[in-house]
Parts: C-alpha cells; sequence; structure tokens
C-alpha cells in the first residue's frame, strides 16, 4: 500500500466519499489509488474554480467534507477564489493539492511554484505530507481541521503518494472528534440581560443560526421580547418559505443598511459580524451600526452550535420549545405577472409562484434578483444559499455541488450573466452527471452592478472606455449555444407567458436545464 491508498482509505474511514477533481501528473498515484476505491464517487469539473466551488456548494447542504484534487500551485491558484468564498462561508472542505516529488523540486521545472504561499490565505488549516508514513495521519488532522468549519489544505508531493508504507504504518486513520461547542454562559447572561433591557434591539442571524430550528427558537424571542430579527447580508445557507420564520435581510446598498439599522440602540450577534460595508465609499461611513449602538456577541461566525445557542437563550427567557409562535409564514396566493415582454420583476415573481417544495436555491443574480428574496418568504420551504466572499463565479458550481449532496431535490440556479462566464465549465459537470439543476440566466448583457458602484463611488457618469468595461453585448453572448455546446437542454425566452411555460417544463423534468431570460 502506497501513500495514496494511505490518503483515500482515511478519507472513507471518516466518511469524506465525494471528490471533486481536476488532476494532473503529478497526483497520478492519488487517481489510480481513487480507481481501487468504488466508495468514492470521482466528479471531473474542466476548470479549478468549479471544482472548489462545486466543493463549498457540497459541504453547506452535505452538513460535512468533500475531498478536492487540484493539479500543483496554478491549478490551486485557478481555484482560489471559490476558496475564498468558502472560507467566509465556513464550509468545511479538504484540499489536495499535488506537488512535483521532493527530490524534483530543486531542479526548478516549469510548473514548480511556491504552493504554500499561494494556498495559506485561502487555508485556516494547511501542511504538507513530509513521506508516504504521514499521509494518513496528515489526512485525519485536515478532515478534524474541516469538521470545525475550515478550509483544510494538505500538500501531497508526488513521492509521498508513491512510496509504499513502512511496516506498522496504519493505512487508514480516524480523525479525533471534534469538542462539542456549548454557549459561553457569561455571553447568554450579557444578551439576556440586553433583551431584558428596554431599548431598541436587533438579533442578528448568520452562518448556522438560519437552520429551521434556529429560526424557531429566534421567533420565539422575538415574539417574547419584541427583538427585531435580521439576516446578514450574504449568508452560506437558509431555511426559507411556509412554516418557517421569516427573516429580513440588511441591504447591500450603504444608504440602505444605514436607514435598516438606524433605529436600533443594541446589536445581538449570533453567527455573525458587526454589519460593515462591502467596500469603503468616499464620504460614507464603513461601520452599518449606528453611533453608540451596543455590540453584544452571543456566538462567533462559524460556530458549530448555534442552534443549540439559540434554544438555550430561548429557554434563558423562558420561552422554550412548547411556546407558541405566530409569526410562522404560511402561504398566500400570488398573481401571474402581466403578459408581455419579460422583466425582472416578472422573471422573480413567476419563479418564485413555481418554486418547488424543498428546492435548493442558489443565488449568485446580484442586482437582477435583488427582489426575488422578498417574492419567497411564503414560497413552498426551501433553503437558500448566496455567494458569501463577493469573489463572483460561485453560482453555477455551487448549484452543482449542491446537486450531488442532494440527488432528491431540485435546484434552482439564479444566475447573473456575467459573472455566470466565470465558471461556465460547471455547465458541463452537470450535464455529465445528470445533475437536477435548473439554471434561470438573468441576461441583460452588462455588468449591472458596477453601474451601480460607479455611482456609489462618486465617479463620472461612465464614457465611451467604461461602457466598454460594463457591456457584454457587442458580441451578445449566446447561452443556449453555450448550454447546448456543453450538453445541457436550453431556451431562450422574451416574454411573461413564455417564460412561465419554459420555466414549469424545466421544474417538472429531470436533469440540468438552463433558461436564458431576455431581460
Amino acid at each position: 500500500m502506497n501513500g495514496a491508498d494511505s490518503l483515500c482509505e482515511t478519507l472513507l474511514a471518516n466518511d469524506v466519499d465525494v471528490c471533486f477533481a481536476n488532476p494532473g501528473t503529478s497526483e497520478m498515484h492519488f487517481v489510480a489509488a481513487l480507481d481501487r476505491q468504488p466508495r468514492m464517487r470521482c466528479i471531473l469539473g474542466v476548470f479549478e474554480g468549479v471544482v472548489t466551488g462545486a466543493a463549498d456548494g457540497y459541504a453547506r447542504m452535505a452538513g460535512k467534507p468533500a475531498v478536492t484534487l487540484l493539479h500543483t500551485g496554478p491549478g490551486l491558484a485557478n481555484g482560489l477564489a471559490n476558496l475564498h468564498n468558502a472560507r467566509r462561508a465556513f464550509s468545511p472542505m479538504v484540499n489536495v493539492v499535488g506537488d512535483h516529488a521532493s527530490h524534483h523540486l530543486a531542479h526548478d521545472a516549469p510548473l514548480t511554484s511556491d504552493i504554500d504561499s499561494l494556498a495559506r490565505p485561502m487555508s485556516q488549516w494547511l501542511r504538507r505530507a513530509a513521506s508516504p508514513d504521514t499521509v494518513g495521519r496528515d489526512t485525519a488532522a485536515a478532515i478534524q481541521a474541516a469538521r470545525t468549519n475550515k478550509v483544510a489544505t494538505l500538500i501531497l508531493p508526488a513521492d509521498s503518494a508513491w512510496g509504499e508504507l513502512g511496516s506498522g504504518t496504519v493505512p487508514a486513520v480516524p480523525a479525533r472528534a471534534s469538542a462539542a461547542q456549548v454557549p459561553d454562559a457569561r455571553a447568554m447572561a450579557r444578551a439576556v440581560q440586553a433583551l431584558r433591557a428596554p431599548r431598541r434591539t436587533a438579533l442578528l442571524l448568520g452562518t448556522g443560526a438560519l437552520t429551521e430550528g434556529g429560526l424557531a427558537a429566534a421567533g420565539r424571542i422575538a415574539q417574547a421580547t419584541g427583538v427585531r430579527l435580521l439576516a446578514q447580508t450574504s449568508n452560506p445557507r437558509m431555511a426559507r418559505g411556509v412554516g418557517r420564520i421569516p427573516v429580513s435581510r440588511i441591504p447591500y446598498p450603504v444608504d440602505m443598511a444605514l436607514a435598516a439599522l438606524r433605529e436600533f440602540e443594541q446589536l445581538i450577534l449570533v453567527g455573525a459580524k458587526a454589519p460593515v460595508s462591502f467596500f469603503g465609499y468616499p464620504g460614507k461611513p464603513s461601520e452599518m451600526t449606528p453611533p453608540g449602538c451596543e455590540i453584544v456577541e452571543l456566538a462567533e461566525s462559524g460556530g458549530n452550535a448555534l442552534e443549540q445557542t439559540l434554544l438555550e437563550l430561548a429557554d434563558a427567557l423562558g420561552v422554550g420549545r412548547d411556546a407558541k409562535d405566530g409569526a410562522i409564514v404560511t402561504r398566500a396566493e400570488r398573481a401571474q405577472p402581466a403578459a408581455g415582454k419579460l422583466t425582472v420583476e416578472a422573471v422573480n415573481a413567476i419563479t418564485a409562484r413555481l418554486l418547488p417544495e424543498n428546492a435548493i436555491v442558489c443565488d449568485e443574480s446580484v442586482t437582477s434578483g435583488a427582489s426575488f428574496y422578498a417574492m419567497t418568504h411564503d414560497a413552498p420551504a426551501h433553503d437558500y444559499l448566496q455567494l458569501t466572499g463577493g469573489a463572483i463565479g460561485v453560482g453555477l458550481p455551487m448549484a452543482t455541488g449542491a446537486a450531488v449532496a442532494c440527488p432528491d431535490r431540485k435546484v434552482v440556479s439564479l444566475q447573473a450573466d456575467g459573472s455566470g462566464l466565470y465558471t461556465v465549465q460547471a455547465l458541463w459537470t452537470q450535464a455529465r452527471e445528470a445533475l437536477d439543476i435548473v439554471t434561470i440566466v438573468y441576461s441583460n448583457r452588462s455588468y449591472a452592478i458596477l453601474r451601480g458602484e460607479m455611482a456609489q463611488v462618486g465617479a463620472a457618469e461612465p464614457g465611451e472606455n467604461a461602457q466598454r468595461l460594463l457591456s457584454l453585448d457587442d458580441p451578445a453572448v449566446d447561452w443556449v449555444s453555450v448550454a447546448r455546446g456543453f450538453g445541457v437542454q436550453a431556451e431562450r425566452v422574451d416574454t411573461t407567458e413564455r417564460f412561465a411555460d419554459v420555466l414549469k417544463s424545466a421544474l417538472a423534468g429531470k436533469g440540468p436545464f438552463l433558461i436564458e431570460a431576455l431581460v
């Protein structure tokens, strides 16, 4: 048995059984080891940003890490943007990055690079396997780190993969169980005191707190205390729809965020950070809370026990699990938008009305989908996944990984046309794996968000040069041809009634389908 076999055995022994990969020569012994493991599902991405983004989407829905396989430093670098998003989402992930054999590094071959330095900014855990005998232990340590909601990267030199294990080396190593997190008693007491004080207070929920159970506890707290419930602007996963507690998000635009938070004297953070603007803007504050607003951190971002924290907070306030909550959403009938030329609002309204029960919505619609969130508070129960780190190009891969994690659920991918081009290769993986994803591309043929950002920063009105950097209409991208070229069924629509018909048909079918919505 060689080091690569030990790596595979340890992954499988610790319930890591999906590998998103884009391998090269240095990883061929790992590929051969994967070939000897039929329990491991191996999924090829034809760009590394697809691989890392899919692993992020998978982790959000599966609640456990996948492993990625990347080829040396340049392959890792191609995937860094979505590792950044995964780190911001606190997604558990194990990356295996192949490197030259140790003895070959001194020769500075063309693919030699400083992998450690490339990996470090996007990895909360990083190690290089020193020998075949250490690979199993190193892999177990990476899995243990990933289980605490970290991005873990293991660099695997080729000779550590192909070398045989020494006698007495254990081929499969169990990862140590992470210690169960318990709410901090002092933070809990401070939060209870804040909630009982006669001050205008908001409970800001973030990563790990927006589960169905967490929201139910938060709803009871709100009903008992009058506290307002808010969610971060961007969240890795949120339970939404009928039967759940509705939560407003802090708006993205600075002025709207300042207005939304202006009234509050206290902000209690549960898995969230104190809100700041996405960028620094001339003459505008970076902190979105009003002066004098007290910040109370009940539980930090990325914690593993945030639902339990909210349950204990409810108990401490005397509104335990038996208390009734009248804020749970019920279904309301929504009218069909008027017939005629397709608009962004019509796309969002129709998609909200037709959303299937138990769907997974992956949202990288940026500006076009802004109204979709409000329209789906009373849609059938669903999970809602967002771009978390701001590095665009996660939407199509995130939907791919979510569909791998939940093959019995329909995935609806809301995709801006500009950001979709960053990782369009994910469509090929969706076709190859026959994943049940309906992608809606908002085809406005521009980087619409950047037009708004030019105004936000106080720059001049876009002239000819700026227009060429903000538009996608010369030539216009033919999304239908692109999708079909990757093996995905696709249709282009430009009227409200046609969009409704095509979406209804796509949702009733199985397998990947792309709708180019001309808006």
